[in-house]
């Protein structure tokens, strides 16, 4: 019923609103509070929260459902219909729940998290933005870049080095002295989600600023991404894969050339095969990371095959229907041409491809077969 719910959501509120969002490279304030109010009155808001919290209170492998759900519409409309509430806040304490945690929750507030700088991407631990410790909190000094969701941010998640060896993890409200917005740096696909730059210049910030103790924002920051890469990338990799693979499956069996349909070639049954089989390992892939997470184990290596596995099937696949379309692929008029440009970030964010597999050799190499065996 909840896969039913929010699949029916996607289809009558979102689908209508990608081509809007592709054409003005926006999502106008108006449509982001009419499937805001709508999903909230489904409950569909903010469902990786605690039930206590106003959230939905869901497992890791209910929400890898959900999520595999929204790979099959655009990203800002997920962002904007179903919440985009990271984990860290979930360490916010006393009068942090009332002014951070519930607002966020209940979509009166909403956060981004602020990692990567023009010299640490995948090199989480390399950030220069740093905050020194003062009579009235702290004072904050440093930038970000490619911040997601900025636009629509009202606060921030900043990591930032509090000293030589320990980061820390501040939020940050927008407005306050010294922070400055910058411009918003356009990318090739992913239409209509701002990646803004973000310049601290000696902002203040009180005590409360601080999410969890000092030296714990790294821990926090791996804790979020890990989630993050399997849910916004493993799952929703699966889910607009799978997408793509039924318009191709579609037009294979609608077009016809030299009197038969393109779905009876060699050539193209290969393309098909190779992206159905790929999908469904990547997706039981996914399914048995958040299982090891449910039960409480350490599923930081499975993350890790996911991310890669994942994002390049999707990538292939997405490469596929293009090749299928022939021209057509290539033409705005239809969206695979969008789904290939999008396709293409998810190998590099939240750690490229090559990160991830150099994790997982050093893994094999020390651990063995109980890597990959987790019966063992």
């Amino acid at each position: 019923m909840m896969i039913e719910t929010v699949r029916r959501f996607i289809s009558e509120e979102l689908k209508p609103l990608e081509d809007e969002v592709e054409e003005k490279g926006y999502l106008d304030n108006s449509h982001a509070n009419a499937v805001y109010k709508k999903s909230k009155e489904l409950g569909l808001y903010g469902m990786n929260m605690p039930i206590e919290l106003g959230g939905g209170g869901l497992t890791n492998l209910d929400r890898i459902l959900c999520e595999e759900q929204f790979g099959h519409t655009t990203d800002i409309l997920v962002r904007r219909a179903f919440g985009n509430v990271y984990e860290p806040l979930l360490h916010c304490k006393n009068d942090q729940v009332e002014r951070w945690l519930k607002p966020s929750v209940e979509g009166k507030r909403t956060c981004a998290i602020c990692i990567t700088e023009p010299g640490a991407g995948s090199d989480a631990a390399g950030i220069k933005t740093n905050a020194k410790k003062n009579d009235k909190g702290w004072v904050l000094n440093g930038s970000k870049h490619f911040i997601s969701d900025g636009e629509w941010s009202d606060f921030f998640l900043v990591s930032a080095k509090t000293s030589e060896k320990e980061i820390s993890m501040f939020m940050v409200d927008k407005g306050l002295a010294g922070f400055t917005v910058g411009k918003n740096q356009k990318m090739m696909g992913l239409r209509g989600t701002p990646h803004l730059e973000l310049f601290f210049d000696n902002v203040q910030l009180e005590e409360p600023a601080l999410l969890g103790e000092v030296g714990q924002g790294f821990k926090l920051a791996m804790g979020a991404l890990n989630v993050v890469r399997l849910a916004q990338v493993g799952a929703r990799s699966v889910g607009k894969a799978s997408h793509i693979c039924e318009i191709m499956l579609s037009h294979a069996n609608d077009r016809q050339q030299f009197n038969t349909r393109i779905g009876d070639f060699q050539m193209v049954q290969k393309m098909l095969a190779d992206s159905v089989i790929e999908i469904n390992a990547a997706r039981w892939m996914v399914y048995q990371a958040a299982w090891m997470l449910d039960q409480g184990l350490d599923a930081r290596e499975q993350i890790a095959m996911v991310k890669v596995h994942a994002a390049e099937t999707l990538g292939r696949v997405a490469d596929r229907a293009v090749q299928v379309f022939g021209g057509m692929g290539f033409c705005k008029e239809l969206s695979i041409e969008r789904y290939y440009r999008d396709a293409r970030i998810y190998r590099i964010y939240d750690g490229t491809s090559e990160i991830h597999r150099g994790v997982i050799a050093k893994s094999a190499l020390k651990k063995g077969a109980s890597l990959f065996d987790i019966h063992r």
